[in-house]
């Protein structure tokens, strides 16, 4: 399995991502070798630095960094050479399974549609991300940033994407679905709402369980919650608050360090042809860790050839 890692990417690259890839080869023995996009010079002069063995890594030279700024479209035309473009470049090649970056989000989904293309069915891919629940297990929420606004239609394959990765992913046997809503009752909602559920009521390939609200978000009622990117991203951003303010207040509960976004890595890109991994811009060696992990996994299950089995035959 190849792994490929943008070493560049992120507010504190390419030293927490060098870490992270140490703390991923101190503590696995899997046959994976990882492909560290970046620039070489620097790359192995850390590599060298921190005694890291490069046994299973490549150091792949990509000299240009695409600053998380610039405007994606621009940024992946005019550097080809940077470590987002190299390693998109090189997905789509298939010399790697799957690749990582906690740099430019734009950049990253532009390299995911447009590169390695969205699935065929597909209507518009979806960023998912994880919930914690309070019974310790793990929702998913999706979209949550990248389609802002959305049809009925994208919010009924979201659906789909999402039991997908949590039967796959989360080990989760028939998840459950509920839309993200005002009110329990079908009759509530704003239009968009008021479309799509009646498309997720009649929707055979998932387990749909009506409408959830936002009280419900961190509880057992539903495994897979859809809801449009503007109203997701806020929820995210919300919950990564709900830990920065307990950490300030000295708080030290269970639950509410789940909520710590390094603990899950990065937001998988659900709906495009391989495995892309979204992480943080504040990404420290710990997410980098567990961005590797969630790649792997993403391989093993091969989750992206479930989900084109499921759009290609419609059932």
């Amino acid at each position: 399995m190849n792994i490929g890692i943008d070493m560049m990417g992120g507010d504190f690259a390419p030293i927490q991502a060098i870490k992270g890839v140490m703390k991923y080869l101190s503590a696995n023995t899997a046959n994976t070798t990882l492909f560290c996009f970046g620039d070489q010079i620097i790359i192995n002069e850390l590599l060298a630095e921190y005694s890291v063995s490069t046994a299973r890594i490549h150091v792949i030279d990509a000299p240009e960094v695409i600053g998380m700024q610039e405007h994606p479209t621009k940024a992946l035309k005019e550097k080809p050479q940077s470590s987002i473009a190299v390693g998109f470049q090189m997905l789509v090649a298939g010399k790697i399974d799957a690749f990582l970056s906690a740099g430019n989000t734009g950049a990253m989904l532009v390299g995911s549609m447009y590169s390695i293309k969205t699935i065929n069915g597909v209507l518009r891919p979806a960023i998912a991300s994880f919930i914690p629940k309070l019974n310790g297990g793990t929702g998913i929420l999706l979209d949550v940033g990248l389609n802002a606004d959305c049809k009925p239609e994208y919010l009924n394959q979201f659906a789909v994407l999402g039991s997908l990765y949590a039967k796959h992913i989360n080990g989760t046997e028939n998840p459950s679905v509920g839309l993200l809503n005002v009110g329990e009752e079908e009759g509530k909602g704003n239009l968009l709402a008021l479309a799509t559920y009646p498309l997720l009521k009649e929707n055979n390939r998932i387990n749909f369980v009506g409408n959830v609200e936002g009280r419900d978000l961190f509880l057992d009622k539903a495994d897979v919650i859809v809801c449009e990117g503007f109203t997701g991203n806020v929820i995210l951003k919300m919950a990564e608050s709900i830990f920065e303010i307990a950490e300030k207040r000295k708080i030290k509960d269970e639950y509410l360090d789940s909520f710590q976004y390094e603990n899950y890595g990065g937001s998988p890109v659900l709906g495009v042809a391989k495995p892309v991994i979204i992480g943080h811009g504040i990404s420290q060696a710990k997410a980098f860790y567990n961005m590797i992990l969630l790649a792997e996994k993403m391989v093993a299950s091969n989750i992206c050839a479930e989900m084109v089995k499921s759009f290609t035959s419609g059932n």
